[in-house]
C-alpha cells in the first residue's frame, strides 16, 4: 500500500503532552525553543549549529508539515497538555514503510528537561505506531557520548543492538560512535 493512502490522527495526548503534526505557523515556538537550548542540542544535532532565524524555523515548520501529509517523514511537536507551550520535538524518522521501521528521534527544552516528558512521549509515539502504522520496528540511534538520550531507551526497555563505531565526525571533527536500539513486534511489543 502506498503511505499516501494512509489514514491516521495527525495528534493524540499522553497524560501530560499533546503529540500533533507540525502546522503553518509554529515557527515562532520551535525558534523559541530552540534559541533556548542551543547549548544543550548543539552537541547533538545538527539543525542546533547555528541559531535559526523566525523566518528559517517557519520555512522548517512548513516543510516538515507538507513531509507529514506526503509521509516521508512524521515529524511530531510535544506541547503541554495544559497551557500549550512547544516543550519539543520528536517524531518517526528513516520509514521503510515496506517493512514497517521507524526511527524515534526526540529533544526537549532546556526549561522542561528532566520531567520525563521524552520519555512520555516515546511511550504515546510507540502505541501510536504500533496502532496506526503497524510498526514492525522501532529504533532509537543516539551519539554514544549522549547519555541522557540512551538512557530513554533503556528505560523504555529498547534493546542496545549494536554501536557503529566511527560512523560520522561531529561539528568540531571528533569521531561519532552511534548506538542503535530497537524494539521489535512479537518480541518487545505486540
Amino acid at each position: 500500500m502506498d503511505p499516501m493512502m494512509l489514514e491516521f490522527p495527525e495528534s493524540f495526548d499522553t497524560e501530560r503532552l499533546t503529540i500533533r503534526s507540525p502546522q503553518w505557523g509554529d515557527g515562532a515556538d520551535v525558534n523559541e525553543a530552540i534559541r533556548e537550548s542551543v547549548e544543550e542540542l548543539r552537541p547533538w544535532l545538527p539543525f542546533a549549529e547555528n541559531i535559526p532565524t523566525l523566518e528559517e524555523s517557519e520555512v522548517s515548520v512548513r516543510k516538515a508539515r507538507l513531509r507529514f501529509l506526503e509521509r516521508s517523514d512524521l515529524m511530531l511537536h510535544l506541547r503541554d497538555k495544559a497551557t500549550d507551550e512547544f516543550v519539543g520535538s520528536s517524531g518517526l524518522h528513516r520509514m521503510d514503510w515496506n517493512v514497517r521501521s521507524f526511527e524515534i528521534g526526540y529533544w526537549v527544552r532546556t526549561s522542561r528537561s528532566g520531567e520525563g516528558l521524552v520519555t512520555e512521549a516515546v511511550q504515546g509515539i510507540e502505541q501510536f505506531a504500533n496502532v496506526h502504522l503497524q510498526a514492525n520496528r522501532l529504533e532509537i540511534r543516539c551519539d554514544a557520548r549522549n547519555v541522557r538520550s540512551a538512557s530513554v531507551a533503556k528505560r523504555l526497555g529498547y534493546t542496545q543492538e549494536g554501536i557503529l563505531r566511527r560512523i560520522k565526525q561531529d561539528r568540531t571533527g571528533a569521531w561519532v560512535d552511534m548506538i542503535i536500539f530497537s524494539k521489535v513486534r512479537g518480541i518487545e511489543f505486540d
